[in-house]
């Protein structure tokens, strides 16, 4: 029997693998919380912005912008680089994704893309480093990608990853084509992903809740989580907005609720995470999620 994520110790989270942690999601019936922090800028009082997102309320963390083949996070200090992540998570007791980009060089692009190290890109190369690492899941969203590329990238995670697999996109990362649609969504859950990641209802123009419900179903037949995604800025939009976004989308039913790293361009407000984790679960559980020791 696998634990429910929400009221589960670190000890037990560290020890799943990709399919107990999906299982252990599912079981919190909606109720997880998955916050992204940029690693590479300075940290507050020699903390880690993991660290703080994780004493706010944050069930998973997803790294941004950190490098596979160069690994560092600003305020973690190891002898060698290869136990960044084993250290990381030892630190949060929270299991540790890292965004992986599909990027395609021949997108149609409605905004400038950036040219990207290898080590952030998704290849088989890096997927595989993802694994020695240590990482609990990978996700792909990001700049310029497309829904092509993104099906292609968890074809290859599934041959080099063990982990946990998120896929799709959290806005339009500048690509002229839909953000969610319910054939690209079909194509990545029968690729082998694992969780399929979507905009928040109330964050992209023009994608409804009635577009999102309709999604959830498709996903939740082929036994795949939904992860709805704050990752347009609204991370600073105040509690009031935080809460009427969370409950929209948990009333349509996703598994995950990711909030973004926009708002401080680190991570988001504190106070933000914690009003995600008090909607979408209540005081108890958020207490408890907090206040459990990591040594437990």
């Amino acid at each position: 029997m696998i634990a429910r994520l929400i009221s589960a110790n670190s000890s037990e989270l560290l020890k799943m693998n990709g399919n107990e942690l999906k299982q252990s999601i599912k079981a919190s019936e909606g109720r997880t919380v998955l916050s992204e922090n940029v690693v590479i800028q300075p940290a507050i009082d020699g903390l880690t912005m993991s660290e703080i997102a994780a004493a706010f309320g944050a069930d998973l963390i997803l790294l941004n912008l950190f490098d596979v083949f160069e690994p560092k996070v600003s305020g973690l200090e190891v002898k060698d680089a290869k136990d960044t992540v084993k250290r990381l998570k030892e630190l949060t007791g929270r299991p540790i994704g890292v965004n992986l980009e599909p990027v395609d060089p021949d997108a149609k692009m409605e905004s400038t893309k950036f040219e990207l190290p290898k080590g952030r890109i998704a290849t088989a190369e890096s997927m595989r480093r993802a694994e020695e690492l240590g990482f609990n899941f990978v996700c792909y969203p990001g700049s310029g990608v497309t829904n092509k590329m993104i099906v292609q990238a968890v074809r290859t995670a599934k041959e080099n990853f063990s982990g946990m697999i998120i896929a799709g996109k959290m806005h339009g990362d500048g690509v002229d084509e839909p953000v969610a649609d319910e054939e690209s969504v079909k194509a990545m859950i029968d690729a082998g992903a694992d969780v399929i990641l979507v905009p928040a209802v109330g964050t992209v123009p023009g994608f409804t809740s009635d577009e999102l419900i309709k999604i959830v179903k498709i996903v939740h037949q082929h036994d795949g989580l939904v992860m709805s995604t704050i990752g347009t800025s609204q991370e600073s939009s105040g509690k009031d907005v935080i809460r009427e976004i969370a409950l929209k989308n948990k009333t349509c039913g996703v598994d995950i609720q990711h909030i973004g790293d926009a708002a401080w361009g680190v991570l988001s407000p504190t106070e933000t995470i914690f009003e995600l984790s008090k909607t979408i679960r209540g005081l108890n559980h958020t207490i408890s999620r907090m206040a459990r020791s990591i040594n437990r």
